[in-house]
């Protein structure tokens, strides 16, 4: 007897929290886009309807750190706005991830000048990086699922509500 058959006669499934969370959250990335430079404009293609990342749960867009989990951060990266960048990562709520697009935002590109930052990996913890310049969106797809599965692999930060003072649980 499959699964389908078994589920068409009790009408129920069992799981674990922990993979039901770990689903939610791979399922459901929300990128926060900070388009800095040139890359910004392959980040939108990648929203678009061509590449469509809505099939891999990234339609929502959030300007809000507060909302969002995932950083895109595309194209160059200068001293003064990395303080910027460093803060929009900070009001992200945990947990984050950040996706590093193009070779700027890597490794500083072609811009070899005191002003410039020589990969964000400097000020910021990265997850993925994405090459290219510009990145293709086919690319970024790729990062997003690169993404999905390091969240698929870690484990789920849960919120312990027994007690008054709500506690992170790490297991």
């Amino acid at each position: 007897m499959g699964i389908g058959q078994a589920l068409e006669r009790e009408g129920f499934f069992t799981t674990t929290v922990d993979a039901l969370v770990k689903w939610a959250q791979k399922s459901a990335v929300w990128p926060m886009p900070l388009g800095i430079s040139c890359c910004g404009i392959e980040m939108m293609a990648f929203a678009g309807p061509r590449t469509d990342s809505a099939r891999f749960g990234s339609e929502v867009f959030r300007f809000s750190p507060r909302q969002a989990d995932l950083l895109i951060v595309a194209g160059t990266v200068n001293y003064k706005m990395s303080w910027i960048v460093r803060k929009i990562y900070d009001q992200m709520p945990d947990p984050k991830w950040v996706m590093a697009m193009g070779v700027c935002t890597s490794s500083g590109g072609m811009f070899r000048s005191y002003s410039v930052v020589q990969g964000i990996d400097q000020f910021l913890p990265v997850d993925v990086y994405v090459g290219g310049c510009p990145p293709r969106p086919e690319a970024l797809i790729r990062g997003l699922m690169t993404i999905q599965d390091k969240i698929d692999r870690s484990k789920p930060t849960l919120i312990d509500m027994s007690s008054n003072k709500a506690q992170l649980v790490a297991e």
